[in-house]
């Protein structure tokens, strides 16, 4: 099956499916450094291109005559971290969806923030998905409960063509881990640490972790622990001198990418490649949803 990726970022989806035996064969982005990223632990081509611009981008993705359309349109309009507007960036949600009804391919993946299910652009999206013809799974997926120590929460539309809506709905829903995965379960001892500092967006919240949770959300913000810091009675321990604050490396592998893969560019633009990624573990269990439902 060939795969094509949009908003494809520093290629999170893109890993999940090849993991998972797709064939991707070419990736689409408009943000240069994490072009550069890509470009140096994938094979096949990734292109800049403003997807915006939908018959211009329809020309080029055809070339590669994708059976699946895969993509998380950028989605800072939705999430907690923008200021919860639906602004031009929100626009793109539609251009995936109409790319992807001028392409048809057997069936794609949208992803995005949990919030953007319940979005104006995300109802615009979902009306030119159904006139093209795709039953629609929609489907929130906590990260921790699909293979990846972390709690993350992500919308999921995984549309194919001629199908009823909720096809899938069983596929993502019966095969979830009973227990969120903590990071001791995913690294066992190697980690070297026992409680960890993230920073948060304000100090109403925690910022002390165990790792006998999930991580917290990645987010594109890395800070160390602040001198005036007053702890937070829900921390996991209290604040101490030589308190861990983790490394971007290993920001990467709570995202579930391996060792191997190497994080191109400065560190302000790898933080923020790593904040927007799809967790490679949980893209790789969408593709395993995928691919029940081709066999199926």
């Amino acid at each position: 099956m060939r795969v094509v990726d949009l908003f494809a970022g520093c290629g999170g989806l893109s890993l999940g499916f090849e993991q998972q035996g797709f064939n991707v064969v070419a990736a689409f982005e408009l943000w240069v450094a994490a072009i550069k990223c890509y470009e140096a632990n994938f094979t096949h081509p990734i292109f800049q291109v403003d997807l915006s611009d939908t018959q211009a981008a329809v020309q080029l993705i055809k070339e590669y005559r994708p059976d699946i359309i895969i993509g998380g349109p950028p989605c800072q309009d939705f999430s907690h971290a923008g200021k919860r507007v639906e602004a031009k960036r929100a626009l793109l949600t539609d251009s995936y969806a109409e790319i992807i009804s001028m392409i048809k391919p057997i069936c794609f993946v949208m992803e995005n923030v949990a919030r953007a299910q319940k979005s104006n652009a995300y109802a615009s999206a979902r009306a030119i998905f159904k006139k093209a013809g795709y039953g629609l799974t929609e489907i929130v997926l906590d990260a921790s409960l699909c293979g990846t120590p972390q709690k993350r929460k992500r919308f999921f539309c995984f549309g194919m063509l001629g199908k009823e809506d909720g096809f899938a709905l069983n596929s993502f829903t019966s095969r979830q881990a009973k227990k969120a995965m903590t990071l001791r379960d995913y690294f066992g001892e190697s980690l070297g640490f026992e409680f960890y500092y993230r920073h948060p967006r304000n100090y109403n919240r925690r910022a002390v972790f165990s790792i006998d949770e999930p991580a917290p959300t990645m987010r594109g913000v890395n800070r160390p622990v602040p001198k005036g810091y007053p702890g937070h009675p829900n921390d996991a321990a209290p604040i101490t001198p030589d308190m861990h604050v983790l490394t971007i490396e290993e920001r990467g592998l709570i995202q579930t990418f391996p060792k191997t893969f190497q994080w191109v560019g400065n560190k302000t633009d790898v933080e923020q490649m790593i904040g927007n990624a799809v967790p490679v573990n949980l893209a790789k269990y969408v593709a395993q949803t995928v691919e029940i439902a081709l066999k199926g």
